[in-house]
């Protein structure tokens, strides 16, 4: 069945929007007007201050998002005889940042009442193969919702695999554990290295930007000297020194450093942090109690522990003629994501449709509405009346 919503001239609702205040305007302002805007204290002030919040004895400030996964994973050991397992329903970052590396992927399977990496997929993995095949799990908190580490991490002790946690999605986040304490996305306690972005869209905003954190001293130096080159000025680690002046490039590096305007932004906006989450569970909690007993399908959330909401992810029926008639209507909704293994890229690689079940099936019928903090009262009825008023027709 056809549907036309068109005829509003309401502005454009987007699934996600950035949200600047003065403080934040004020912040970057000062770092304009001070003797750094690139590789001066903003930076390290930003680092300690994730550090802070997550729990995580390291954190290092980098370019963005995909370059934090990039250096975890170069840190970790990554090479051209490294596999590892991912999901597919991420963005693709997660699994190029092991094909930068020479590395090569296999993806698990989705639980489809979470929408996260399936621990059972997993496990079928790693024994149809010999122990040693693989070494390391890309693991993602989709949409914000904290992915039980622990149980991950037995896994990966079993078979002698690295975790590195994609947290892009979840900063503020957290789960319960086995013992009943509160675990933080990005703490690392379970992964060995976790990365969050801080693109306009996500919890707390540079601009581009991203963190990586871990508990590893080596994986800590590691990444610090890949984001600038490979260098390094620590006297601690030269091999030799003639004077001051003197710096070893180590290693192969990258210019993934964040800029003291970035990281000032940054700072300004974590502050604002637990605000932000608050909100975005109020509007997680409406779209919830709106959406019950109609088609549109709802995830919920954790029993214990907090989900971030970095989106609001539903599935509908017709998903195609829904999502057009919303953009009719000047609601932007998104879809997050096109499997992976079914990209050309993958499929030249060697995967084929058809092989993960449960996230294909998702992916026919995946929507992301608006979810971000500045989304007013107002606005999100009219989202939740267009929805379900396209639902019911398409239905």
């Amino acid at each position: 069945m056809g549907v036309s919503m068109s005829g509003t001239s309401r502005r454009p609702i987007p699934y996600g929007r950035h949200a600047v205040s003065e403080g934040d305007i004020d912040a970057v302002v000062a770092t304009l007007r001070s003797d750094f805007l690139t590789q001066g204290p903003k930076v390290a002030e930003f680092e300690a201050a994730i550090a802070a919040y997550t729990g995580a004895k390291y954190a290092v400030a980098v370019a963005n998002g995909t370059a934090g996964l990039h250096l975890a994973a170069l840190a970790l050991g990554v090479d051209t005889s490294t596999r590892v397992i991912t999901t597919p329903i991420t963005f693709a970052a997660s699994a190029n940042c092991i094909r930068y590396c020479g590395g090569s992927v296999a993806f698990a399977d989705i639980d489809p009442e979470t929408l996260l990496i399936d621990l059972a997929s997993v496990e079928r993995l790693l024994e149809s193969k010999p122990r040693g095949y693989y070494h390391g799990l890309v693991v993602i908190d989709f949409a914000g919702r904290p992915l039980r580490l622990d149980a991950f991490r037995r896994l990966a002790d079993r078979h002698g695999l690295w975790i590195l946690e994609d947290a892009c999605h979840a900063l503020g986040g957290h789960f319960v554990d086995d013992t009943g304490a509160s675990q933080r996305c990005g703490n690392a306690v379970f992964a060995d290295a976790a990365v969050f972005s801080c693109h306009p869209v996500k919890h707390v905003a540079c601009g581009e930007g991203g963190v990586v954190t871990t508990n590893s001293r080596s994986v800590y130096e590691k990444v610090v000297r890949y984001r600038s080159h490979g260098i390094t000025k620590d006297p601690a680690l030269l091999q030799d020194n003639p004077g001051g002046w003197y710096y070893e490039m180590q290693g192969l590096g990258f210019n993934y450093r964040l800029s003291d305007i970035h990281a000032a932004l940054g700072s300004s906006q974590l502050s604002r942090l637990e605000e932000g989450i608050a909100r975005r569970e109020a509007i997680a909690t409406r779209y919830d109690d709106a959406f019950r007993g109609s088609a549109v399908r709802t995830f919920g959330r954790p029993d214990r522990g907090r989900h971030a909401h970095h989106l609001y992810v539903v599935e509908v029926p017709s998903r195609r003629e829904v999502y057009d008639a919303l953009h009719e209507r000047g609601v932007l909704a998104q879809v997050h994501y096109v499997p992976l293994h079914t990209m050309p890229y993958y499929r030249d690689v060697g995967f084929e449709s058809g092989a993960l079940a449960h996230a294909e099936a998702y992916y026919e019928r995946a929507l992301s509405l608006p979810m971000y903090p500045t989304l007013t009262d107002d606005e999100q009825a009219y989202v939740i009346d267009a929805v379900l008023a396209v639902v019911k027709a398409v239905a």
